[in-house]
């Protein structure tokens, strides 16, 4: 794993850049949780930067998915099985993880769509990463119990549909940081600009609901935003959560 695509955002907590898709690894002891799982073909850089930060696969306590699009699940069943770590959704993404239907921008959206710069190149990267791969759930889980989880860095869930009906991003109130998956994000290769935004549009489920729970995002109290495409953010997440907004209206 490159040195570069691991940054440390606070004690214990790593962002890890994948090829286009971000994971969080959070670090207590001998014990991790992991936030994403990348593409399926990420599986070996998300188990190189285990390796690299000082842990096995058998070190994972549990892992959260964001939501259930195949480059943020693309190595849960794998872990799951192979490792028997359990993977946690919140209940209305359940579904979806196990494929009971797909929210996912069409290649006929993508193709109308292919004359803005990046979304070529983008989608064509998407297919060889496996983005098109059947990467369902066979026991995805639901939270145990509202609140922080019993897990490495205590995560708190906060569901913020939009970008998918069961999407959450998972704050880290000690630390003051916000994983926010595709519910605001720093950057992404069909993106015109950088810095806190929403995705385009057309990767949105409902795009109503995505600008909706920017509200969410900004009620947590953090200065650090780690989101599941682009950089690290470092200042407000609430003022990220803001300037996300007046992008997109």
């Amino acid at each position: 794993m490159r040195e570069e695509a691991i940054v440390q955002a606070a004690e214990g907590v790593h962002l890890v850049h994948g090829s286009n898709t971000n994971w969080i690894v959070l670090s207590e002891g001998g014990a991790v949780t992991l936030i994403d799982t990348g593409y399926p073909g990420d599986r070996a850089e998300v188990l190189a930067s285990l390796k690299a930060l000082g842990h096995a696969p058998e070190a994972l306590a549990g892992v959260l998915i964001t939501h259930a699009h195949n480059d943020h699940l693309g190595s849960a069943e794998y872990l799951s099985s192979t490792y028997g770590v359990p993977v946690h959704l919140h209940e209305e993404e359940l579904p979806h993880a196990r494929r009971e239907f797909l929210h996912q921008v069409t290649v006929g959206r993508v193709l109308r769509e292919a004359w803005r710069p990046g979304v070529l190149p983008w989608a064509v990267h998407a297919l060889r990463s496996g983005g098109k791969t059947d990467v369902r759930m066979t026991r995805p889980a639901p939270f145990p119990a509202p609140g922080p989880l019993d897990l490495p860095g205590r995560p708190v869930p906060v569901h913020t549909p939009g970008h998918t009906a069961g999407h959450c991003v998972y704050h880290l109130p000690d630390a003051g940081i916000v994983i926010s998956g595709d519910a605001l994000v720093s950057g992404h290769p069909t993106a015109r600009t950088r810095g806190p935004q929403l995705l385009p549009a057309m990767f949105d489920t409902e795009r109503a609901a995505a600008l909706a729970s920017l509200a969410r995002i900004e009620s947590l109290a953090a200065d650090v935003l780690l989101p599941g495409h682009g950089a690290v953010h470092r200042g407000s997440v609430r003022e990220a959560a803001q300037r996300a907004r007046e992008l997109a209206s």
